[in-house]
């Protein structure tokens, strides 16, 4: 799988918008799903895809606030989606399900930060619960939809860098961090866009995993102040410090790309960033860049795929779902 990790010389780059990798392409008529569409990165991949002709479905756990958030954009709709609560996930797929239209595009967005030791459902690491496995249990039970034809894109992040999956204690049950935790959350996104694409592909589904960049959003709201000047992100007087971070547009224009590009066409189960396919980071041996060789292992990936379907066993996707 590593060895399939080379750019393809997109064209763009760290500063291209999520509008810009959208020029030229019309998608009306296509639908779209994304999870936390109405706040950070969300939101600016909700306005792009909307603004080419997609009808957008916002999945939040806080409807009130993403209808407001998206009011004036035309094309989009707004459903209740709790990723830590199985039900809820279960609840928003079989509406969609029910409303009998085929989704073109699943953008796995939403997401949770360096929060401190939070255990949801029956004592799940909530980083690893949200981030992961509520995505997970979307992606099957959508299975139906997403047939004949489709992109699932899950939103990871460098962070990926910082832990492989803790098969010894992935629950932190032994002692909690919150960084590895995050970076194991976000290794967990890529295995699993590697074995879904393996799995999706003789259904016309393909996935595709990415880093947006550094981008201050609302992801944040977990750290301090203090927390951020020492990473260098901020100055000691609350200013951005770091000239590498993007802005919102700028940071959603990954997933976009990854999401519609004609330049993936016939690829799948890549991790990208920058607008294009990353490279392997043993590679390139620079801090942060690229993909790590145990978030990309095909193994590795399986593995994942069948301990979530084991932890969500109560959650029963519908007949010909991928789940194992």
């Amino acid at each position: 799988m590593t060895d399939r990790q080379k750019p393809l010389g997109s064209g763009f780059g760290a500063r291209t918008t999520a509008c810009e990798v959208l020029t030229g392409l019309d998608l009306s008529g296509k639908r779209a799903i994304v999870t936390g569409g109405h706040s950070g990165l969300g939101l600016e991949t909700t306005k792009a895809l909307a603004s080419a002709g997609a009808t957008v479905i916002v999945a939040s756990r806080d409807p009130a606030s993403a209808e407001k958030a998206t009011s004036e954009i035309g094309g989009v709709s707004v459903e209740k989606l709790d990723l830590s609560d199985l039900a809820s996930v279960q609840s928003f797929a079989d509406r969609i399900l029910a409303a009998g239209s085929h989704i073109d595009t699943l953008i796995n967005n939403a997401g949770l930060m360096a929060c401190p030791e939070t255990r949801v459902g029956p004592g799940w690491e909530a980083q690893f619960a949200i981030n992961h496995l509520g995505h997970f249990a979307l992606t099957n039970r959508l299975w139906p939809a997403l047939r004949g034809g489709a992109r699932v894109v899950s939103v990871s992040s460098a962070g990926h860098h910082n832990s492989p999956i803790r098969w010894d204690d992935m629950q932190f049950e032994q002692g909690y961090d919150k960084w590895l935790a995050y970076g194991q959350s976000k290794t967990a996104n890529v295995l699993f866009a590697v074995h879904l694409d393996t799995l999706g592909r003789e259904s016309g589904i393909r996935a595709f995993s990415l880093h947006p960049g550094k981008i201050f959003t609302p992801l944040q709201r977990h750290l301090s102040q203090a927390e951020m000047i020492a990473a260098g992100w901020l100055a000691t007087d609350g200013s951005p410090a770091d000239p590498t971070f993007k802005t919102p547009e700028q940071g959603a224009a990954t997933a976009v790309w990854a999401a519609t590009s004609p330049q993936l066409a016939n690829l799948g189960g890549l991790y990208c960033e920058d607008c294009d396919v990353a490279a392997c980071a043993e590679a390139i041996n620079e801090p942060f860049s690229g993909v790590r060789s145990y978030a990309t292992d095909p193994g590795e990936a399986e593995r994942l795929w069948r301990h979530s379907a084991e932890l969500v066993a109560g959650f029963t996707p519908p007949a010909g779902a991928t789940a194992e």
